[in-house]
């Protein structure tokens, strides 16, 4: 992976098996340090040539014991490069050095009572009582007489530790979650006083610097396209790429009918209005509605609306001279899945597109300035570039669009129901100052008819549920806590408002075992 534009400070993360691992990977950005994820088996001389300031070994659910448990090569711990090992991370770095590691007498769970025994730079202004968050079952039972111990809980005697020689810590505990109050100290300890960074990791000077990059790589005759989707992601993505080559930058934008209330107007009148960006939308929602005619599988919706898609886009970007490049938003924790960096092996990739990416027979060079991003940067970069705020905190949109929102067939009356009641809902979350608070919040339309009274009359109408979930990194979520009026105010909105819609239910399932998307 070829280092960043704007940083010259890495610390790059050994993963080993924890769902953590991008959460580690943002604590150390927060605080102005660039990382990134490899494999633990990463060799030394990729290690070496990353220069990195300090390394990172993550936590992961096997013991290191165990035949086949992750290892990384010893030689990396005499690099003496600054190593910091976080609960298994910590037992292989202090097993590769000489101590035993067997199962506890308990285990440790949740959070727990941690008593720091000697400060040192890691714990440095860290209280001598706090909490931590532990889950583990073994632990360090003999400690060579080369390490020190930093702090302890009541059931583990070694809950920190260093190496008098080495540049080596070890947490057993989960310095990267909530839940241990002061794990953002030891981070801020580890970075600037065991690493010395000097925080260079900045979003602007990120920003200033990938712009000359484009302006560098991409020619004077010639043109990059970008399907923009109105997300944050594909939005960003065209703000830096037409700050850097102007209006060498073309777009297009599909509308295929399966949009939110006017989010073609906010689109076009963000980017081809105010941005005077080259914008060509496609009107091809007549297109797509037909195709999508009668069909009620999800994944049967996704190939058709994929795969309509790629051919407006293609048949759009035919009409656009001297084009050498195609412009994505991929950000970084897709490029970690689809392993296409240190963090894994290939597996397919994936692109930025939200129905699934465009086909290499475009025959143009991805470009993808988001890559090194993950999610709350790329709002930063967007906020930087001057974009609006609707645009640069807009909740995730699936990419078939309200087509795996509205259960069933679609039919055109169905998302003309469904976009009113979301735009209802959207209208009340914005106005109790909860857009911002919640990760993602959406109408669904059911598949179903219930019973009802309106007046003095019976009806037997449509049921819309009402999703919102908190999360952080979308792997896991839980249902957010909307108060009850709030609520109740949305029901009474969309009944009153919406015709045909007689019920309104609100989904309290977390992820998992549920999903975000109901399809």
């Amino acid at each position: 992976m070829a280092e960043p534009a704007g940083q010259s400070e890495t610390i790059v993360i050994l993963d080993f098996g924890s769902q953590y691992a991008q959460l580690i990977a943002r604590r150390v950005r927060e605080n102005g340090v660039y990382s990134l994820l490899a494999r633990p088996d990463v060799s030394v001389e990729e290690i070496r040539r990353l220069n990195p300031k300090g390394l990172i070994f993550t936590g992961g659910p096997s013991s290191v014991y165990e035949d086949g448990a992750p290892r990384c090569q010893a030689e990396l711990l005499e690099l003496g490069i600054p190593v910091l090992g976080i609960c298994y991370g910590m037992q292989l770095a202090c097993q590769i050095l000489g101590a035993d590691i067997h199962p506890g007498a308990s285990s440790e769970y949740g959070r727990t009572s941690l008593e720091v025994l000697q400060p040192d730079l890691l714990l440095k202004n860290i209280p001598g009582h706090t909490t931590v968050w532990m889950s583990h079952g073994d632990q360090i039972n003999a400690l060579p007489e080369e390490f020190i111990p930093l702090a302890a809980t009541p059931t583990c005697p070694v809950a920190a530790v260093r190496h008098k020689t080495r540049p080596f810590y070890g947490v057993q505990f989960h310095p990267e979650v909530t839940h241990t109050p002061h794990g953002a100290e030891i981070f801020v300890n580890f970075l600037y006083d065991v690493c010395g960074c000097t925080g260079l990791w900045q979003m602007g000077s990120f920003v200033d610097a990938t712009v000359e990059s484009f302006r560098q790589q991409i020619g004077p005759d010639e043109r990059v396209i970008c399907g923009l989707s109105g997300g944050v992601d594909s939005s960003v993505t065209v703000a830096m790429l037409h700050k850097a080559i102007g209006d060498r930058l073309a777009c297009i934008f599909v509308d295929n009918g399966l949009l939110r209330m006017n989010e073609v107007e906010l689109v076009e009148s963000t980017f081809a209005d105010h941005f005077k960006i080259d914008l060509t939308t496609v009107r091809a929602a007549d297109l797509f509605l037909d195709k999508l005619a009668g069909v009620a599988d999800p994944q049967e919706k996704r190939r058709i609306i994929g795969h309509t898609f790629i051919d407006c886009f293609k048949s759009a970007a035919a009409e656009i001279p001297n084009v050498r490049y195609l412009a994505q938003g991929t950000l970084y924790p897709d490029v970690i899945e689809s392993g296409h960096s240190l963090a894994g092996e290939a597996a397919n990739i994936k692109l930025h597109h939200n129905v699934g990416g465009l086909p290499a027979e475009l025959g143009f060079d991805l470009i993808e300035p988001l890559r090194d991003l993950f999610k709350d940067e790329v709002r930063q970069a967007g906020e930087l570039l001057g974009l609006p705020e609707q645009i640069v905190w807009r909740h995730p949109f699936p990419g078939p669009g309200l087509a795996v929102r509205c259960l069933g067939p679609i039919t055109r009356d169905k998302l003309d129901l469904l976009r009113k009641a979301d735009n209802i809902l959207l209208e009340e979350i914005i106005a109790a100052d909860l857009y911002r608070k919640t990760a993602q919040t959406f109408a669904v339309l059911l598949p179903i008819r219930t019973v009802g009274v309106m007046g003095d009359g019976r009806t037997y109408d449509n049921v819309i549920a009402l999703r919102s979930v908190d999360t952080s990194d979308f792997m896991t979520a839980d249902w957010s806590r909307i108060p009850y009026d709030v609520l109740a105010d949305i029901s009474n909105r969309i009944i009153n408002e919406v015709p045909g819609v007689n019920r309104v239910v609100y989904d309290i399932s977390s992820k998992p075992p549920a999903t975000i998307e109901w399809e």
